[in-house]
């Protein structure tokens, strides 16, 4: 079996790609695994790391000003996609692939649509409640569309073919909270809170953090992953206490949800889907300029059956957040009340069910 992944530009296309594949390697050993991606993308460096053969594409997102600098933009991206569509035409005929599978971004739309175009199986796997536009346009002719959240079929023209079977995640191996605390050298006996906002960060978030630390020291721990951008300035005002761990990033992520009985973080779809899959209580703060706003409709899709808390990013600072995150920790049957309704959103197996569908397509 010859399987082709198209997605990437960011970590949550591609990882959902690797953990399909790790899936698939499993059912059915010795399947030829290719992933399609640009030279500038995450997956330009993750996808050899990882062992998998790379094929490259010059494709680009089009800028949405009106100016005339714009136009020129847009007219050297639709010459790109369309050399990339034909590349990937001449790629598909020579290699045979039994499934294209695309996890969405720009860079997986020049191999899906050529895929399409030549009467091949296609799935496509979309992370965001709100779908992206490559989602959109090519799940019309896609053999199947897997979903991560129910509500988000009501921005599909199709119905049929179209699946509710989750977001693959990273796993993680988790440890009783008591000795993850102690982990990062907190007091094992107090609730904790663990912020992140990606490897960068985000400076809404530790900035609202700063206001709070003061506040909690004694009554909650911290677990603090500040991002690169922020880590110099915040740990000159901060020092690593009893109450308080600070670093530029968390390596053992299984070990800091663990320790957390609150987490506070950006709404990204594979930070969603670690989440529900955890059962962990959060505070989603959607980041205001992801591409469709879809950070937004991934907390809302939470939220509205009380899995999360949203808080707009221009709130974040506020008091109103503040008392949030106060009470949550301070409550332990309003966190086992969200921790059940995010229990309900989680879908662990979202990986192998997704392999076993392209299996079944490459059997088609």
């Amino acid at each position: 079996m010859k399987v082709f992944f198209a997605g990437g530009g960011t970590g949550g296309h591609l990882y959902p790609a690797v953990a399909m594949a790790e899936e698939l390697l499993k059912m059915v050993p010795g399947t030829e695994i290719s992933f399609a991606g640009t030279r500038k993308g995450i997956e330009a460096t993750e996808v050899p790391r990882l062992g998998y053969r790379l094929l490259t594409f010059r494709v680009r997102g089009f800028t949405r000003g009106m100016s005339p600098a714009d136009f020129l933009v847009n007219t050297g991206a639709i010459k790109d996609f369309a050399a990339s569509v034909w590349k990937a035409a001449v790629l598909i005929r020579r290699e045979k692939p039994d499934v294209v599978v695309g996890t969405g971004g720009f860079v997986s739309a020049p191999l899906l649509l050529a895929a399409q175009l030549l009467g091949k199986q296609t799935l496509i796997q979309e992370q965001n409640a709100y779908p992206g536009v490559t989602t959109r346009l090519l799940s019309v002719l896609a053999s199947e569309v897997h979903l991560s959240f129910p509500d988000s079929g009501r921005f599909l023209k199709r119905k049929k073919g179209v699946f509710v079977s989750g977001n693959p995640a990273r796993g993680f191996s988790m440890k009783d909270s008591r000795s993850a605390r102690e982990y990062f050298g907190l007091d094992p006996l107090l609730p904790t809170l663990l912020v992140f906002g990606g490897s960068r960060g985000a400076r809404s978030i530790n900035n609202a953090v700063k206001g709070w630390v003061a506040e909690l020291e004694g009554r909650a721990n911290i677990v603090w992953q500040t991002g690169s951008l922020d880590y110099e300035a915040i740990s000159k005002l901060f020092s690593p206490s009893r109450n308080l761990w600070i670093g530029p990033y968390i390596n053992e992520m299984g070990m800091a949800y663990s320790a957390a009985d609150v987490v506070l973080c950006r709404a990204g779809a594979s930070t969603v889907a670690e989440l529900t899959n955890l059962g962990k209580p959060a505070i989603l703060v959607p980041y205001p300029h992801a591409t469709g706003n879809h950070q937004f409709f991934n907390a809302e899709a939470l939220s509205k059956d009380g899995a999360a808390a949203l808080v707009e990013d221009r709130d974040v600072a506020g008091d109103r957040a503040k008392e949030q995150v106060k009470a949550l920790l301070g409550d332990v049957e309003a966190r086992q009340r969200m921790a059940q309704a995010c229990l309900r959103h989680g879908m662990p197996g979202a990986a192998a069910a997704l392999a076993g569908r392209i299996v079944t397509l490459a059997n088609h």
